[in-house]
């Protein structure tokens, strides 16, 4: 991955991470669609495919970028030395603008209205402290995973989105680009703007927290 340009790591980024948004949200549109109404079908197919297309993703482009796809793992990276300052900059940057791609490529594909603005309300304690422990649970599964069985890491961040999607409130956004993209699509998968700020917050707190228990871990 060092010797690759930072343009084409981004391009990875960029592509990695609209394919996961367009996966997030389409799968909730076509399990809304086909559940009949029941709202744990819907998440079940939403879980499943994104634990899957995430397996795949990391798989494809860990080599390329580090397969981030998530501004708080870029920031983790920053913050440990693997990732300098002006390359986690343009990761998020790019992580932004294409988790709002796939968004609209997935209203695209379902011949929904492309603009949208979401409805959805997503507060509260408890969802707060979700997306907390969401992104600890995160960023320490990758971290420990690296550090142990590397070749595991894409199949346990799978796992864990997929299982995080049911023991969390929120049903584990654990990314700030995926917040933000979020909040341009009033589907299954969508959160409020007005709600996303402190939803990133608490995914950014995660984050620090999961780095400082790694740190004590790896001693």
């Amino acid at each position: 991955m060092t010797t690759t340009s930072l343009t084409t790591r981004a391009f990875a980024e960029a592509l990695g991470t609209a394919l996961l948004l367009a996966t997030v949200v389409g799968s909730g549109i076509m399990g809304d669609k086909l559940s009949g109404g029941n709202v744990a079908i819907a998440l079940l197919a939403n879980s499943l495919a994104t634990g899957a297309i995430l397996a795949v993703l990391i798989t494809m482009f860990a080599p390329v970028s580090g397969a981030h796809f998530n501004p708080a793992v870029s920031l983790v990276a920053m913050l440990s030395g693997q990732l300098s300052l002006a390359a986690s900059a343009v990761y998020s940057s790019v992580q932004i603008l294409a988790a709002i791609a796939g968004v609209l490529l997935a209203h695209a594909m379902f011949d929904l209205p492309v603009a949208q603005t979401s409805e959805t309300v997503r507060t509260g304690t408890g969802q707060w402290i979700s997306e907390g422990v969401a992104t600890f649970g995160l960023v320490l599964t990758i971290l420990m995973t690296v550090r142990h069985k590397p070749e595991f890491v894409a199949v346990a961040v799978g796992l864990y989105i997929t299982s995080a999607y049911w023991f969390t409130a929120s049903t584990s956004f654990a990314n700030p680009a995926v917040t933000i993209a979020r909040t341009f699509t009033n589907t299954f998968a969508g959160i409020a703007p007005g709600d996303a700020p402190l939803f990133i917050v608490a995914q950014v707190a995660g984050a620090m927290l999961a780095m400082a228990a790694f740190r004590v871990l790896a001693r």
